[in-house]
């Protein structure tokens, strides 16, 4: 049960496809979006939801392969704690969309191409565009195409796309 938490500062888009990418690079995975201003993820459900009316045996244990994603709903992470570790136990990976600021936990942060520069620490770097040298450990994963951005705002995962297959080892960081 795996839980990797992702937090990407500066870059909306990114920070709303990271998650679904690392999920999409494991069999099974379920997105939950701890930010409460965070993007409107398709679903039928939400966090809040989750927490206000009790998870089902449903909503914690995946009934099929591939990615799952739970919009937040306008609820903070501490009144999700249990729902959440609910959730970590049900899930055979589990994919924490931090907010771009607050919760202080262990975290891969994303960070796009020119922002680079000023990361001191590991992280997960994404390409956008042009070369640079990471300043700082960490993989870099090749700039995603645009149909696989488009994919995945639409809610379509290609497990095919090289950007998707990249975020593969990130799951076996020791780091993270």
């Amino acid at each position: 049960m795996p839980v990797l938490c992702v937090r990407t500062e500066q870059d909306g888009l990114l920070s709303a496809i990271a998650p679904i990418g690392l999920a999409a690079a494991v069999e099974t995975a379920l997105v939950v979006d701890l930010d409460p201003e965070g993007p409107d993820y398709r679903g039928e459900t939400s966090l809040a939801r989750l927490v206000a009316d009790g998870p089902t045996r449903r909503d914690l244990h995946p009934s099929r392969r591939g990615v799952a994603v739970l919009r937040n709903g306008g609820i903070a992470y501490q009144e999700a704690e249990q729902v959440l570790d609910a959730l970590s136990e049900g899930w055979p990976h589990l994919v924490l969309r931090l907010p771009a600021r607050g919760l202080s936990v262990r975290y891969a942060p994303v960070v796009p191409g020119a922002l680079a520069i000023a990361q001191k620490g590991p992280a997960v770097f994404q390409r956008a565009g042009f070369r640079l040298k990471p300043p700082a450990p960490g993989p870099v994963l090749p700039a995603p195409s645009r149909r696989t951005v488009g994919g995945l705002l639409r809610g379509q995962v290609d497990s095919h796309s090289r950007w998707i297959r990249a975020w593969r080892g990130i799951w076996e960081l020791p780091w993270m």
